[in-house]
């Protein structure tokens, strides 16, 4: 088969299949996934520059609109019980780095990577596919805030080990990223008064183009294409009463027609970087172990501090706890950088792998709700703080 007719049976298989198999509760970001590891496991699209370039185009457009759902106004109202949660989980991610270290033998960044994959809820899928699992307006706004905020301090985690290979590198490293979050801000301004008043209808391009050179740009400062795109999206957030348009219906609409078009090639593209090897009798043992232990670690630990912090029931802090339980794309991301940047074993790389596709399938599995359409992100809605403000 020539690879034009190949390209065009790619599209029709992620664009057509997921569809079909969501009626059997089969999210569509998991089917690509799979069928991204059976094209690895057959040899098809094997460092593929047309795939890799597609599948960059999602992930920038995932962090995008994760950027673009953070509100800050929303996080301080609840700072106290946020902080509490940020605690707890910071805590209880250095005990499980420490122990991977300890028990594989795994230099510390490559244990901090790991733990981090095990523990980070991927916030942008989790507030996707909040309006199915049947959470009241309280849940919803805990769930978006606690979501969020653990992706805030990831993805700090992320540069802070990824940038630590010497004093001198990461001050390099975090001038250069100052001088990012410096630019993006004066960019915006920019175009807000000097090219949009005379170019109508730019501000989807721009958002685009700026999120996709942003991304390139941290991807050479070694912490992935997620840092930049994310940081675009917060400073789009900002803007948005600066710059009308931002938020427009017009605006906000292309935005997710663009992150469905291009979301499923990454989730193919990350399934390309599984090989045979990584699925073995070692890779499935790994998986069963995080998943018998940091799924129950994971929900009780929410469920516990809700119920001590806000005197909620336990029914009600688990359902938070198992909505939160989905980390598909930042798994991904981090086992993809453990095998580039550390050379990790096939056995956690796999290991990882089953584990994101297992607790991203649990939430719907045992809340009893259709599966999200976690490959067409949309912009949420701001929520609403819970009624009691001591919370």
């Amino acid at each position: 088969m020539g690879s034009d007719a190949l390209y065009i049976v790619l599209v029709f298989a992620l664009f057509v299949i997921p569809k079909v198999l969501q009626r059997y509760r089969m999210p569509g970001a998991i089917t690509s996934l799979v069928l991204g590891i059976a094209a690895s496991l057959t040899g098809l699209f094997e460092n593929d520059t047309v795939v890799a370039m597609l599948g960059t185009f999602g992930i920038v457009a995932l962090f995008l609109i994760a950027g673009m759902e953070v509100r800050f106004g929303e996080l301080r109202q609840n700072a106290g019980v946020l902080a509490q949660h940020l605690v707890i989980q910071t805590s209880v991610f250095v005990l499980v780095a420490l122990l991977l270290a300890e028990a594989f033998g795994l230099d510390w960044r490559a244990s901090a990577l790991a733990g981090l994959a095990l523990l980070t809820p991927s916030a942008g899928f989790i507030l996707d596919s909040m309006g199915s699992f049947g959470l009241g307006e309280s849940g919803r706004f805990w769930v978006k805030s606690k979501a969020i905020a653990a992706e805030l301090l990831a993805l700090v985690t992320l540069f802070v080990v990824m940038q630590s290979s010497s004093v001198g590198h990461f001050a390099l490293a975090s001038a250069a990223l100052m001088l990012l979050l410096l630019m993006v801000p004066a960019l915006f301004r920019l175009f807000a008064i000097r090219i949009a008043p005379f170019a109508p209808r730019s501000e989807f391009a721009f958002l685009i183009m700026l999120a996709v050179v942003c991304a390139y740009a941290t991807k050479h400062l070694g912490v992935y294409y997620l840092v930049g795109a994310f940081l675009v999206g917060l400073a789009a957030q900002r803007f948005r009463e600066k710059l009308p348009a931002m938020s427009s219906e017009r605006m906000l609409h292309a935005v997710e027609a663009f992150a469905s078009v291009f979301t499923p090639f990454y989730f193919f593209n990350a399934g390309l970087m599984f090989r045979v090897s990584d699925f073995g009798p070692w890779a499935l043992l790994a998986a069963a172990g995080f998943v018998v232990l940091f799924l129950p670690l994971r929900v009780g630990m929410v469920a516990l501090h809700r119920r001590l912090a806000l005197k909620e029931n336990v029914w009600q802090g688990l359902q938070v706890g198992i909505t939160l339980l989905p980390s598909l794309v930042f798994t991904l991301i981090l086992a993809q950088i453990l095998r580039e940047r550390f050379d990790a074993p096939g056995w956690l790389v796999g290991g990882l792998g089953i584990y994101t596709v297992i607790n991203t399938l649990v939430p719907g599995l045992l809340l009893h709700t259709p599966p999200p359409d976690y490959e067409s992100p949309h912009l949420a809605e701001p929520a609403s703080p819970p009624e009691d403000k001591n919370r």
